[in-house]
């Protein structure tokens, strides 16, 4: 296990989550909104992001958190382990807030320079509409990728028992188990 897609919606962790089992294990974390935005929430054009993002695939060992659908199935393809944040609704908005307090005078260390925390409608609804839409499309992407190993972690005891697992035991995570 060398190349790890780490995806779910906004404010479910996948940043943080991916830091830890980073250092766990030892591999380079790649943010992918560090790469995609550029200051003042300027993105990336479409072409220049494509090939960022083969140029981050193509590495040899990596964890990879974001969901940017229009590069998903480049990642899960190059994966092979995606880890699925699948929390509630109600978490992920409670952190989206909470996150958007804390960093209100500055930018999260995950995310791009000059970018600094905002909290806009857009960002409110794609959270709040992810349950019927992102998360569909992403249990229908990794329907295709049966081959790879995938953990699905639904509650932060979930993901807390994933990261002591892998730490206590010194497993690598094809080693703890399927979650699904």
């Amino acid at each position: 296990m060398k190349k790890i897609v780490v995806i779910g919606s906004g404010g479910s962790g996948k940043s943080t989550f991916s830091r830890r089992l980073g250092e766990i294990l030892k591999i380079p974390v790649v943010h992918l909104d560090k790469l995609f935005w550029r200051p003042n929430w300027e993105s990336t054009p479409k072409d220049e992001w494509l090939n960022i993002v083969q140029r981050e695939v193509d590495r040899d060992s990596w964890i990879m958190d974001g969901n940017f659908g229009g590069t998903r199935e480049m990642r899960l393809r190059a994966a092979d382990t995606i880890i699925f944040l699948d929390l509630p609704r109600w978490l992920c908005m409670y952190r989206i807030l909470k996150r958007t307090l804390l960093y209100r005078k500055g930018k999260r260390p995950d995310m791009a320079e000059g970018c600094h925390e905002r909290l806009d409608l857009e960002f409110i609804l794609w959270v709040w509409n992810y349950p019927s839409s992102g998360r569909v499309r992403v249990l229908a992407d990794l329907g295709r990728f049966a081959e790879k190993k995938v953990f699905v972690l639904k509650t932060s005891k979930d993901v807390e028992a994933f990261l002591r697992t892998v730490r206590n035991r010194g497993l690598t995570i094809p080693e703890v188990g399927i979650l699904r």
